[in-house]
C-alpha cells in the first residue's frame, strides 16, 4: 500500500549514491525534460532546515542560508529567503499528517535512532507550458525536502489560501526513495501515502501512473549515467518564469505570422523559434537595463537578418533597430514601414561599424558570426552583442576542425567565445530555449578594459585575425603536400612576419578577400539539374540494382515473367558505377547522388 512503482538500478561505475542526488536535482530544476506538459521550475529559494522550531534550530537556519561572500543587497535578499523558508518550514511541520513534524507511513521518516538528520528544503514554483484556457490558478508550489542520509526526497505541494498562507496539499505528497540492496544492485523508489485521494490536473500533477512509467525511470537511468553535457542549462541567464510569461504572450501575439508566411521555409519553425529568441532578448535586455541603471530601451542592429521576423518582433515591443541582410524576402513587404530592413552587403570594415547602436545580433549569420564581436569592439566601448551561431565559418571562409577530442559544434562555439575574449569582452554562454539543434548562444555585454586600453585591445584583435589566416594558409598547404613547421609555431611568430603597420590594412576593410554572402542564393539541392541528366542517372541506377539481383534458373515449362524487386546496394556501391563525369557534376550540388535519389522517391 503506498508504493507506486520501484525501479532496480544496477551500478557498475560506483556513480550512485551521489547520481541519484544528482537526477533529483534535475527533477527540481528542470522537470520538462520529464514532464513535457510544463515550462521549467523557479527555484524561490533553498537552504538547510533542522527538525524542530526552538530559537537554535531557527537561528541556525538563518546563518546557513543568508551566509555567504556576496554584497550587502545580496546578502540582505539571502537574509530575507532564509526567513521566509524558516516561516514556511515552521509552518509545513505543524500540518504533517505524521504529527509532531513527522512523516505519514509508509514514508521513510526523518530521524532514525539516536540519529537526528539535518534536512535540505527547497522551495519552487511550477511552471506550465501553455497558456491556460480558463480561468488563471495560483501558481503550483512545492517544498521539496531532502534528507541525504536516509536516501530520500520528500514532495509537499503547497495551496495559498485567502490569507496568504500555505496550506500542505496532503493528497499529493510522494517521495522518492534510493536504497541500496547488496553490492551493484540498487532500487529507486517512488511511494505515495494516500494513492487513493491523488489529485491529477494533468500539468503539474499527473497521474500516478505518470510518476511510475514515465518519471521513475528517467530518475533510474539519470541516476547512473555519468556523461557531463557540453553545454550550459537552457535559459540559465534568465528568469524562467519571466521567459513563460512572454513567451506565452508573444506568441500568441505573433501566431497568425504562421498562416500568412509567404518563404518555402517551415512557417510553424521560423516564427516559433524567432518568437523564442525574441523573448530570451527582451528579458536579456530588461535586465541589463536593471544592472546599468537605463530607462532607455536598447537599440539594435540584426546582420544578416534573414526573413526579418525577429527585427519586426522587436521594432514591435518598442526597440529602435534595423536588419541589413544581402537578399530581400518576400516576406518583408508584409511587416509595413515601422519594421526596418535593409538590403545591403555587409564587408567587415570601417564602414560597417554602429557607433550609435547598443547591441549586435547575429542570428545564424553565417559568415559573418566570428566578426560581429569584432565589430561590435570596433564600434563602440558600450556596443554588446548575441550570437546564435549554426554554420562553421571562420574570418577567411569556411572553418576547418583542430580538435578531434570535442564535436564539432562543441569547437566551433569555443572559437567564436575566443573571438569575444580577445576583443576584450566578458563571454557567456547559454542555451536557448528553440526547435533547432544549434540552440548555443554567445553573449557579450561587459568589457574585460577600461576605456583607455581601447587602441591596446585594437590591436590585439588585428594581431588575432592576422594569425587566423596565416594558420590557415599553412593549413591549406599542409593538405596539397608541403612541408612547415607546426601551426602553432607560426601562430606565435606571425606577429613578427607583419608590416610595421599592423592597422593599415584596417583603413577600409579588415581582410582583404572576405567572401560574403551571394546576392542570388544558388539552388544546388540537385533540383535545378537538366531533366535529361537526372533521367539518365536515375535510369543507370535503377537497373544497376535490377541487374544486381541473382537470376534463378527455372524448369521446363515455368513461366520467367516473374517479378524482379531488385536489390539494395549502399551509395558507394552504386558511385563505383557511375562515370566521373557524372560524380563530377553530382559532387558540385549539396548531398550529390544521395540528395538525388532521396529527390526520386522510388528508390
Amino acid at each position: 500500500m503506498g508504493l507506486v512503482g520501484t525501479a532496480m538500478v544496477r551500478d557498475g561505475g560506483a556513480a550512485l549514491p551521489h547520481g541519484f542526488w544528482a537526477a533529483v536535482r534535475v527533477w527540481l530544476e528542470k522537470p520538462q525534460v520529464a514532464n513535457r506538459r510544463l515550462c521549467g521550475a523557479a527555484i524561490e529559494v533553498e537552504g538547510s532546515v533542522p527538525l524542530g522550531d526552538d530559537e537554535a534550530a531557527s537561528s541556525q537556519l538563518v546563518a546557513v542560508c543568508g551566509g555567504g561572500s556576496g554584497g550587502r543587497q545580496e546578502r540582505r535578499a539571502a537574509s530575507a529567503g532564509a526567513e521566509e523558508l524558516g516561516w514556511l518550514w515552521r509552518e509545513v511541520c505543524g500540518q504533517l499528517p505524521g504529527g509532531d513534524g513527522q512523516l505519514p507511513p509508509p514514508l521513510t521518516p526523518w530521524t532514525g535512532p539516536g540519529h537526528r538528520p539535518e534536512l535540505r528544503a527547497v522551495l519552487r514554483t511550477l511552471l506550465p507550458r501553455g497558456r491556460p484556457v480558463g480561468p488563471v490558478a495560483s501558481p503550483r508550489k512545492e517544498l521539496a525536502v531532502q534528507d541525504v542520509y536516509n536516501g530520500t526526497v520528500t514532495f509537499l505541494p503547497l495551496e495559498e489560501n485567502s490569507e496568504g498562507k500555505y496550506q500542505v496539499k496532503k493528497c499529493n505528497i510522494y517521495q522518492i526513495q534510493l536504497m541500496h540492496i547488496k553490492e551493484e544492485e540498487w532500487s529507486v523508489s517512488v511511494v505515495a501515502p494516500f494513492p487513493e485521494d491523488w489529485f491529477s490536473d494533468g500539468v503539474a500533477y499527473p497521474k500516478l501512473a505518470w510518476l511510475r512509467n514515465e518519471l521513475l525511470p528517467k530518475l533510474a537511468k539519470w541516476s547512473v549515467e555519468q556523461k557531463p553535457s557540453e553545454f550550459k542549462s537552457t535559459l540559465s541567464l534568465i528568469s524562467v518564469a519571466k521567459y513563460n510569461k512572454v513567451y506565452q504572450e508573444l506568441k500568441e501575439k505573433y501566431k497568425e505570422m504562421v498562416k500568412v508566411w509567404p518563404e518555402v521555409t517551415d512557417p510553424e519553425k521560423f516564427v516559433y523559434e524567432d518568437v523564442a529568441i525574441a523573448t530570451y532578448l527582451l528579458i536579456l535586455w530588461e535586465e541589463d537595463r536593471r544592472e546599468k541603471g537605463l530607462t532607455k530601451k536598447q537599440s539594435f542592429v540584426d546582420l544578416g537578418c534573414g526573413n526579418g521576423l525577429l527585427v519586426h518582433i522587436l521594432n514591435n515591443e518598442g526597440h529602435s533597430g534595423r536588419g541589413i541582410d544581402v537578399r530581400r524576402r518576400k516576406i518583408w513587404d508584409m511587416y509595413g514601414p515601422e519594421t526596418h530592413l535593409e538590403e545591403s552587403t555587409i564587408v567587415p570594415g570601417d564602414s560597417h561599424i554602429f557607433p550609435d547602436t547598443d547591441w549586435l545580433i547575429g542570428n545564424h549569420s553565417d559568415e559573418l558570426t566570428p566578426w560581429i564581436p569584432v565589430i561590435a569592439a570596433r564600434s563602440s566601448y558600450s556596443c554588446c552583442y548575441f550570437v546564435l551561431p549554426c554554420c562553421f565559418f571562420d574570418f577567411h571562409g569556411k572553418y576547418s576542425r583542430r580538435q578531434s577530442k570535442k564535436t564539432q559544434y562543441r569547437e566551433y562555439l569555443d572559437f567564436v567565445a575566443q573571438v569575444g575574449f580577445v576583443c576584450g569582452f566578458q563571454v557567456e554562454e547559454d542555451c536557448l530555449r528553440i526547435p533547432s539543434t544549434k540552440r548555443v548562444s554567445l553573449i557579450g555585454k561587459n568589457r574585460t578594459y577600461p576605456p583607455t586600453e581601447h587602441a591596446l585591445i585594437d590591436k590585439q584583435i588585428t594581431q588575432y585575425i592576422n594569425n587566423r589566416q596565416i594558420c590557415a594558409v599553412v593549413a591549406c598547404n599542409r593538405r596539397v603536400g608541403f612541408n612547415h613547421k607546426d601551426c602553432s609555431d607560426v601562430c606565435e611568430k606571425a606577429s613578427s612576419d607583419l608590416p610595421e603597420n599592423e592597422t593599415e590594412f584596417a583603413d577600409t576593410i579588415w581582410m582583404p578577400g572576405f567572401q560574403p554572402r551571394e546576392k542570388v542564393e544558388q539552388i544546388r539541392n540537385c533540383a535545378s539539374l537538366p531533366r535529361d541528366f537526372v533521367d539518365d542517372v536515375v535510369l543507370s541506377v535503377a537497373n544497376l540494382l535490377l541487374n544486381a539481383s541473382p537470376q534463378k534458373s527455372c524448369s521446363p515449362g515455368e513461366n520467367m515473367n516473374t517479378w524482379n524487386q531488385g536489390e539494395s546496394l549502399s551509395l558507394k556501391e552504386v558511385a563505383e558505377h557511375l562515370n566521373k563525369e557524372t560524380l563530377k557534376r553530382l559532387k558540385s550540388e549539396y548531398g550529390g547522388l544521395q540528395t538525388l535519389l532521396k529527390n526520386n522517391h522510388q528508390f
